[in-house]
């Protein structure tokens, strides 16, 4: 089912905490629910249908439903990791075209930072899962894994670690202009490869931080959004797709972005050329590099060259991609920071970004995700956002 046109963007709200040792996870869910329908204007008996996925606490849907006590006739619980959130963007659009909810309540939470979870992301044994009882033995970090695809593509293309440090550089000209952001300094090339090595080729700036928080997304049917007197954000595209070991037949080289953006490109009938600006998920440096060259902003085995020398920094480059600070500076709630990707792409095109980051005329913006490990299994969504 396309979404093309068949739903709107009416509510955005990210919550301001980054560290949150007072509040449950269900709380901070609540508050981003409270914060959107603010946002958009309505309350949450307008809300008939609820999307969340694996960091909801207890039954996801059944218990935050409950606790939200709200009344829904439509639930969706769908878990692709950091991709996930953008993936509910599209389901709840399609769920609106085929008339199953009228408003989608979409929300995130998480607080691996007051619970002071392993920040390298060891891998542990769950015999119910078909792929970690094989792998985690071998003690794989997230960072490692990462580390991996950075190394095959600096292998294969030639990219340096200096062109890597030029996404946390851009990231960081961007975060200097957030209050909430975690990491507000600017940031040198230098500053980046003088960091600890985590993973070679991976520094510790190469690495997005480990933050509490949440954010929430509403919805709607296009009559329902136009009687808002809010700017109209209209889905135009979507896309999703799933990469893992192909059986053995293991290529680094690219990412499940590839299926996802080629989809949402061709539903919304636009090219990478089209968009005023970009929000690319960016767990890693090289976990933006690879979406780049797979969304079709650059060609393969370019995005180190097309990230150099700030191509990625509003106001001077040619893309200006997470004028919040994204995951490597601004926050990265519960492992799952999909949603800020589209929180800051509703904010760009309703021209309410930082004075400093506003992209002029931004009419079309793009908000991709990468969810599970890039080097083993991974989910990838894409949207594409227009402001009518």
């Amino acid at each position: 089912m396309t979404v093309r046109g068949q739903a709107c963007v009416v509510g955005a709200y990210e919550h301001p905490t980054r560290n949150a040792p007072d509040k449950s996870v269900a709380q901070l869910h609540a508050e981003a629910a409270i914060g959107a329908l603010a946002d958009a204007g309505l309350s949450k008996e307008h809300v008939d249908g609820y999307f969340c996925a694996g960091d909801a606490p207890g039954m996801g849907p059944l218990s935050m439903v409950d606790y939200l006590n709200l009344k829904v006739r439509h639930v969706d619980s769908t878990e692709t990791g950091g991709s996930s959130y953008i993936l509910h963007v599209s389901h709840a659009a399609q769920a609106i075209a085929a008339g199953k909810c009228n408003v989608a309540l979409i929300t995130l939470a998480g607080r691996p930072r007051a619970e002071a979870k392993d920040g390298l992301g060891t891998q542990k044994i769950e015999p119910m899962r078909p792929d970690t009882a094989w792998e985690a033995p071998a003690r794989l970090t997230t960072p490692g894994a990462y580390a991996l695809v950075a190394a095959r593509h600096m292998h294969e293309f030639g990219t340096t670690p200096e062109q890597l440090a030029w996404v946390k550089v851009a990231a960081s000209h961007h975060a200097q202009h957030n209050p909430h952001a975690m990491l507000r300094s600017v940031v040198t090339v230098e500053d980046v490869l003088s960091s600890p090595l985590v993973a070679d080729p991976l520094h510790r700036l190469d690495c997005c931080v480990v933050s509490d928080g949440g954010g929430a997304l509403i919805l709607s049917r296009p009559e329902i959004a136009r009687s808002l007197r809010r700017p109209i954000i209209t889905l135009r595209g979507a896309g999703e797709g799933i990469k893992g070991q192909n059986g053995g037949r293991i290529d680094l080289t690219w990412s499940a972005a590839a299926i996802s953006g080629t989809a949402a490109f061709e539903e919304a009938r636009v090219t990478p050329s089209d968009i005023d600006y970009a929000s690319i998920y960016d767990s890693f440096t090289i976990t933006v590099i690879m979406q780049l060259e797979d969304l079709g902003f650059c060609a393969k085995g370019q995005g180190g060259s097309f990230v150099s020398d700030g191509n990625l920094i509003s106001g001077v480059g040619q893309l200006p991609f997470n004028t919040d600070g994204g995951g490597l500076c601004n926050n990265h709630p519960s492992n799952r920071g999909g949603i800020t990707k589209v929180i800051e792409a509703v904010r760009q095109l309703r021209d309410e970004a930082a004075p400093a980051v506003q992209v002029p005329n931004c009419r079309l913006a793009l908000a991709t995700g990468i969810g599970g490990v890039l080097s083993t299994r991974h989910g990838a969504a894409t949207i594409i956002l227009e402001r009518e």
